[in-house]
């Protein structure tokens, strides 16, 4: 089992920044890749961004590229998402999402891990 705990949410005026993090524990951080997804009021949840397990690279939805930033930090079993200039339509909750040695993490499905979100309000 994975537990995953995001924090970071909060209320920002569009063109702001927030770093969300999600902290992971339960098994070994390194074989999984790890990544965020949104849900809006009243959509699907969608893809935001991934990083490797393996390689450690980042893919982007075309939505927040140049925007978003993730990164790991393998010592302290811990993703981050720095989100700059930040718009009214990123309102959403966040969740994190892990599994295990999964090559590509851009649908929801199958995904065997997920964290509880943590919401973020975009302001105009």
């Amino acid at each position: 089992q994975v537990q995953l705990v995001e924090s970071g949410g909060g209320l920002v005026q569009a063109g702001g920044s927030l770093r969300l993090s999600c902290a992971a524990s339960g098994r070994t951080f390194t074989d999984y890749t790890m990544g965020w997804f949104r849900q809006a009021p009243g959509k699907e949840r969608e893809f935001v961004v991934y990083i490797s397990w393996s390689t450690g690279s980042p893919y982007y939805a075309d939505s927040v590229k140049g925007r978003f930033t993730i990164s790991r930090d393998n010592a302290k079993n811990t993703v981050y998402l720095e989100m700059n200039s930040l718009k009214p339509e990123d309102t959403a909750v966040y969740y994190c999402a892990a599994d295990y040695r999964r090559m590509r993490m851009t649908s929801v499905n199958g995904i065997t891990y997920w964290g509880k979100g943590t919401l973020v309000t975009v302001s105009s």
